[in-house]
C-alpha cells in the first residue's frame, strides 16, 4: 500500500470569525510542500458581514475551495460536507487533515506527514497531532485511557442544573492544579490513546476504508467522544503522534457564545454520550448502539 500515490487535503469550518481563515491560510502559505495541498474552507452560514469578508477571501485566494453553507450545520457536519467535495473533486487525495479554523500549522507539518504517512500509518485510521495554545499549553494526549469514576460523577451534577455548573466551574478554577487531568503531560511520547482533542484530526487512507465521513450525532461539543465510539465500532484507537504540532488560538467559536447556551448545548452533547455509550458512564445496556454507520 506504500506505493500508493499520496494526496492531501485540509478542511475547516468557519463561523462569524473570518479572521482566523484569512490568518490560517496566510500561516499555511508558509507550511513546506503547501502547493500539494488542497483547502477547503466551509462557512457555516455566518452572519451577513462575515459572510462577506468570506466571499473577499474567496477572490483573494483562488486556491482555495470555500463552500457557503445556507444553515448552520455545527462542527463535524460541517466538517463532513468539505470532506464530500474534496472526494468529489479531488478523488486522489487520501489523507485529510480536520478541524477548527483557528489553527496554525508549524513550516514542516504537511512535508512531515507526506514523508512519514505513507510509510507507517496504513494501519491507523486517526492521528491526533501535538495541539498547543498559544500560552504553550498542550491539549494532547486529551484522554489516554478513560476519565474517572469520580470526574463522572462531577459531570452528573454539572449537567443537572445551570447555576450548580457555575459553581463546579469556579471550585474547578481554584483547584486546577490539583484536579485537572495530567494525561496532556505524555505529550511526548507517542502512543495510543481514548480520545484526541477535537481542534484537529489526521484521517488516513484507513479512516476511509470503514468511513465515509465524521459520526456527527451533535450539532457542537462531543466530538471526541463520539469519534472515538466511531473508530471503537471497527476495533481501532487514536493514535497520538507529537511528531506533528500545531498551534492553536483556542475557543475562537465557542467563545463566541452567550454561557447558558453554551452550557446547553454542552448538556444536550453529554445526554447523547450516555445514549449511545451509557455502559462508560454507568456499566448498563445502551438504547442505541452505534454500529459504524456515520450519522447525518
Amino acid at each position: 500500500m506504500s506505493n500508493l500515490k499520496f494526496s492531501v487535503g485540509l478542511v475547516v469550518t468557519n463561523f462569524n470569525n473570518s479572521n482566523y481563515t484569512e490568518a490560517l491560510i496566510l500561516s499555511s502559505l508558509k507550511c513546506e510542500c503547501i502547493d500539494k495541498v488542497k483547502i477547503v474552507v466551509v462557512d457555516n452560514d455566518s452572519e451577513y458581514l462575515d459572510r462577506e469578508r468570506i466571499i473577499a477571501l474567496k477572490e483573494s485566494f483562488p486556491f482555495v475551495d470555500f463552500i457557503l453553507n445556507s444553515s448552520n450545520l455545527g462542527y463535524f457536519p460541517g466538517l463532513n460536507v468539505g470532506m464530500q467535495h474534496l472526494k468529489v473533486k479531488y478523488p486522489d487525495i487520501n489523507y485529510v487533515v480536520v478541524g477548527n479554523n483557528d489553527l496554525e500549522f508549524t513550516p514542516d507539518f504537511f512535508s512531515k506527514l507526506m514523508g512519514v504517512g505513507k510509510d507507517v500509518y496504513w494501519t491507523l485510521p486517526v492521528i491526533s497531532p501535538d495541539i498547543v495554545t498559544l500560552d504553550g499549553v498542550h491539549q494532547n494526549p486529551h484522554v489516554i485511557s478513560d476519565v474517572s469514576e469520580f470526574r463522572k460523577l462531577i459531570w452528573q451534577f454539572y449537567y443537572s442544573n445551570y447555576y450548580l455548573s457555575c459553581v463546579i466551574l469556579k471550585i474547578a478554577s481554584l483547584t486546577k492544579k490539583i484536579t485537572s487531568r495530567r494525561d496532556y503531560l505524555k505529550h511526548e511520547e507517542p502512543l495510543l490513546i481514548s480520545q484526541g482533542y477535537g481542534a484537529c484530526y489526521i484521517l488516513t487512507p484507513v479512516f476511509f476504508e470503514y468511513f465515509t465521513h465524521l459520526w456527527a450525532p451533535t450539532f457542537l461539543m462531543g466530538e471526541e467522544f463520539f469519534i472515538r465510539l466511531q473508530l471503537e465500532s471497527k476495533g481501532f484507537h487514536i493514535y497520538y503522534d507529537p511528531r506533528f504540532v500545531v498551534k492553536h488560538h483556542d475557543h475562537a467559536t465557542i467563545g463566541k457564545l452567550p454561557t447558558r447556551k453554551l452550557w446547553e448545548i454542552s448538556k444536550k452533547s453529554h445526554d447523547l454520550m450516555k445514549r449511545y455509550s451509557p455502559t462508560i458512564f454507568f456499566k448498563k445496556k445502551p438504547e442505541k448502539q452505534y454500529r459504524g454507520e456515520a450519522d447525518t
